[in-house]
């Protein structure tokens, strides 16, 4: 009978041993997908900064524009 307690406390430090692997590689996965949405929300803010500054480049370059002449409409003659 001596037997049966070190083969449940084996079992017991293998079950441990599998729940700390796990532990660690959902950590690291919760790490990494951090890092990843951090990265997205840079690259976002980065992308709007840019366009923001288009569009107010492109409106100062509209204001400065002569604005263009209008056709003029000829009338159809009759002969």
């Amino acid at each position: 009978m001596s037997k049966l307690p070190s083969r449940d406390s084996a079992a017991r430090r293998n079950a441990e041993a599998m729940l700390n692997q796990t532990k660690k590689r959902e950590s690291s996965f919760k790490l990494d997908q951090e890092r990843e949405h951090e990265a997205m929300v840079l690259k976002t803010t980065r992308l709007r900064e840019l366009r923001l500054a288009k569009e107010a480049a492109d409106r100062e370059a509209a204001a400065s524009a002569p604005a263009p002449r209008p056709k003029t409409r000829r009338s159809k003659q009759t002969t």
